[in-house]
């Protein structure tokens, strides 16, 4: 569905994507993590076209830069900030159900399910809505009409908790979109996803296909070797019921498969102090936590 080659992006002087090379499958559903300022919102810009980067950006084969507008037609996107658009709410309702062919009265039932009645708001100028309303109204647009792909820049941010979980449900229902959520909440998109990107500095940190073998027991068995000694990280491990060895720099566990995705995120924080890991599946958590992998 995606496929970048030796994308690269900079403004002024500043590289924000560095030689970035990825390829999502069709129906895979990533999780985009990292702190600010990695470039995640930058790369999903060069994705949806609307940046002029260096390097290959193909989507379902086009480019989205020649090709705009068909690309455009096969995405749903949430950005991160809402634009300061000061037509009223039902002109982008409108507009997305034009270009796309989709059926408005559908972007109103999602908005419905949000918490937003699009009856009461729709001849309200879209700069005058809340935040959260703003956000409900550009999830329930890329929501609300068929896509082959959803791109969702932390999409939840405004919500508040009933809406976040119905979005949450909402999203699971879409099995066959390829995804792209970028969130700093691992724990929500943590049973939506089958793969973790981190990205740092422009660059790809960690990249890791969550196995989803259907078991509700499954686990991972862990041997995590490290280089030196990291105060920080030791306490971590501990937290997770991890157990070293006599000469503490070997340490053992079990992850349970709904704590995976907070697992490998922790190893590819304190990647720089890690010698080796070794990981397993195994069909259920070890009560034993020397076991190793």
């Amino acid at each position: 569905m995606i496929q970048l080659d030796g994308v690269s992006k900079s403004f002024r002087k500043t590289r924000v994507v560095d030689n970035l090379s990825l390829r999502v499958e069709t129906g895979e559903r990533i999780a985009l993590i990292g702190a600010n300022g990695a470039g995640k919102t930058t790369l999903i810009r060069c994705i949806l076209g609307e940046y002029v980067s260096e390097g290959s950006v193909r989507v379902d084969g086009l480019d989205p830069r020649a090709r705009r507008a068909e690309v455009l037609r096969r995405v749903g996107f949430v950005p991160q900030l809402p634009p300061p658009l000061k037509m009223t709410v039902a002109d982008p309702v409108a507009f997305a159900s034009g270009v796309s062919g989709a059926d408005a009265t559908r972007i109103g039932m999602v908005a419905g399910e949000l918490g937003l009645d699009l009856r009461e708001v729709a001849g309200r100028p879209f700069v005058k809505l809340s935040g959260g309303q703003k956000q409900k109204l550009l999830i329930a647009i890329a929501l609300g009409r068929e896509t082959q792909l959803l791109i969702l820049d932390e999409p939840a941010a405004n919500l508040d908790p009933a809406a976040r979980q119905t979005f949450f449900q909402l999203l699971a229902t879409r099995g066959d979109n390829t995804m792209i959520v970028s969130s700093h909440r691992v724990d929500e998109v943590s049973a939506l996803v089958t793969r973790v990107i981190e990205m740092e500095r422009g660059r790809i940190a960690f990249d890791n296909r969550l196995a989803e073998d259907g078991l509700a027991g499954a686990a991972l068995r862990a041997t995590v070797a490290m280089s030196r000694c990291e105060p920080a990280f030791v306490a971590a491990l501990e937290q997770w019921g991890f157990s070293r060895d006599s000469a503490g720099l070997v340490w053992r566990g079990s992850v349970a498969n709904p704590d995976r995705l907070r697992f490998l995120c922790l190893l590819s924080h304190y990647s720089g102090v890690i010698g080796a890991v070794s990981l397993a599946e195994t069909s259920s958590v070890e009560t034993d936590n020397n076991v190793c992998a």
